[in-house]
């Protein structure tokens, strides 16, 4: 599989999968615009590295500040959506506007970037690849997961739909859907992976296959990957 430089847009990409992801394609030699809700939590500088401070959860300033950020990076080819939150419990224990706010950050600032970013990335001659980054909640309803499960449903779809509009086009579209991956991301959760290795998969497993999928042959596309640990195991927190 042969490398080749690429311009490649991360959100989430201060912490867990984001920036896994985000340095395993700088050690590939891509230039990788890094975007985060809060840019000091990049503490070091590294060559290729493009840092951009966004709050995607704000979606009334998005359109303006897509534009922003295209004008100063036009060679952007491609675009790994990681970011995202955790939230669960039964359905009466979330206010509205919870629901609003994780819907919003789950999944419709990732269709509004798409949108967005989609016209530029059609007219190149080189195409370009939309990573999302979804969950094995996409793939079946759970208990107290009825809010993230749909948010994560919601990409699932939704990728699905736009692999098909852009199947003219030079567009890859892909969803990669991963367990219970060992980050901080059950941190604020009632739960958490088990303590044996085999019950999580890493950050570093994520990036793989979005390596995978960026270098692989333009002409073939990796439509969903589904990751899993090698043995499903939760443990509950103690209150």
């Amino acid at each position: 599989m042969q490398t080749i430089e690429r311009t490649v847009l991360v959100t989430g990409a201060s912490s867990g999968i984001g920036r896994a992801i985000a340095r395993k394609l700088l050690q590939q030699g891509h230039h990788v615009i890094g975007v985060s809700r809060d840019c000091s939590r990049f503490t070091r500088q590294f060559e290729g590295f493009s840092p951009v401070q966004l709050d995607l959860s704000v979606l009334s300033e998005l359109p303006q500040r897509i534009r922003e950020l295209e004008q100063r990076f036009p060679d952007i080819d491609a675009v790994v959506f990681s970011a995202g939150r955790g939230q669960f419990g039964s359905l009466e224990e979330f206010s509205y506007s919870q629901i609003e706010s994780l819907m919003t950050i789950n999944f419709t600032s990732q269709a509004f970037l798409a949108k967005a970013l989609l016209p530029s990335l059609k007219k190149r001659k080189t195409g370009g690849d939309l990573i999302f980054i979804g969950s094995e909640a996409a793939l079946k309803g759970s208990r107290k997961g009825a809010v993230y499960c749909a948010g994560k449903f919601a990409v699932r779809g939704f990728t699905q739909a736009i692999r098909e509009e852009c199947g003219k086009s030079n567009i890859r579209v892909c969803l990669i859907n991963p367990g219970m991956v060992k980050t901080a991301f059950f941190d604020q959760l009632s739960f958490e992976p088990g303590d044996d290795d085999s019950n999580a998969i890493l950050p570093e497993d994520v990036a793989e296959a979005v390596s995978y999928v960026i270098n692989s042959r333009v002409q073939m596309v990796v439509d969903e990957i589904n990751l899993s640990p090698l043995n499903k195991v939760v443990k509950f927190k103690k209150n």
